[in-house]
C-alpha cells in the first residue's frame, strides 16, 4: 500500500505518456513495437542476470521464481520481430543503459533495491502489460498469445491472481526495518522515473504517425 500510494504519481505519468497512449491506442507502427521491445530487453537482461546470485539472499531470494523469467521470451519475439539476425546493431537509448545500470548496481550492492525493480516490472507485466499484448495483437496481427506478444505470457503461471496476491504478502513481509521499508518505497518511484524516462525517448523517436 506504502509503494502504491507513493508510486501513484509516477505510474499515472509513465501510463500517460505519449509514446504509450499513442501505442496503445493503435496509432504506432510495429517499428515503433520492435523498438519498445528491444528496450525491455536490455532491462530484463539487467534484471534476470543478476537473480541466481540473489537466489539464496534472504530479502531479493523469495522474489526469484523461475515462471516469471522474461528474457527467453522477449529473444522469442525479437526474432520474430527482426529475424535471426535481431541482435545485429542493437545497442539501448540512452535512458534504457541508465535504467539498467541502477537494476545491476541494485542487483550487485542492495538486495532490498532490487526488489523494488523485481517489483515495479514483474507485476506491471501481470496486470498492464496485459493491454499492450491485446493492443499488439490487434493492431499488428500477432497470433493471441504467440510469437512477437510471448514476452506477456506467462504459461508457468495458472493463477495470475492468486500469484500476485502471494507476491504482495511477500512484499509486505520483506525483512527489513521500516527505514529500510521507505528507500524500497523511494526505489519504486526511481524505477518508474526511470521507465518514464525511456517511454520519453521513445516518444521523440516515433511520434504520432496517424
Amino acid at each position: 500500500m506504502l509503494i502504491r500510494t507513493a508510486s501513484h504519481a509516477q505510474h499515472t505519468e509513465a501510463e500517460n505518456s505519449s509514446f504509450m497512449s499513442d501505442m496503445l491506442g493503435g496509432r504506432l507502427g510495429v517499428a515503433a513495437y520492435r523498438r519498445y521491445t528491444e528496450q525491455l530487453w536490455f532491462v530484463y537482461r539487467a534484471l534476470e542476470s543478476g537473480s541466481e546470485a540473489l537466489a539464496a539472499d534472504p530479502v531479493a531470494g523469495p522474489f526469484i521464481r523461475p515462471e516469471l523469467a522474461r528474457r527467453a521470451e522477449l529473444e522469442r519475439d525479437l526474432a520474430h520481430l527482426g529475424g535471426p539476425e535481431w541482435r545485429t546493431g542493437l545497442a539501448p537509448l540512452p535512458a534504457t543503459a541508465a535504467y539498467a545500470a541502477r537494476i545491476e548496481e541494485c542487483a550487485r550492492t542492495w538486495p532490498a533495491g532490487y526488489v523494488a525493480h523485481h517489483y515495479t516490472r514483474y507485476l506491471g507485466d501481470l496486470s498492464g502489460g496485459q493491454v499492450i499484448r491485446g493492443t499488439a495483437e490487434r493492431t499488428w496481427g500477432f497470433a493471441r498469445k504467440g510469437d512477437g506478444v510471448r514476452f506477456y505470457v506467462f504459461e508457468g503461471i495458472g493463477n495470475p491472481a492468486a500469484f500476485k496476491r502471494e507476491y504482495r504478502e511477500l512484499l509486505d513481509a520483506l525483512p527489513v526495518d521500516d527505514l529500510e521499508k521507505q528507500r524500497v518505497v523511494d526505489e519504486c518511484r526511481r524505477a518508474f522515473a526511470l521507465n518514464t524516462a525511456v517511454f520519453a525517448e521513445l516518444g521523440r523517436l516515433f511520434p504520432r504517425t496517424a
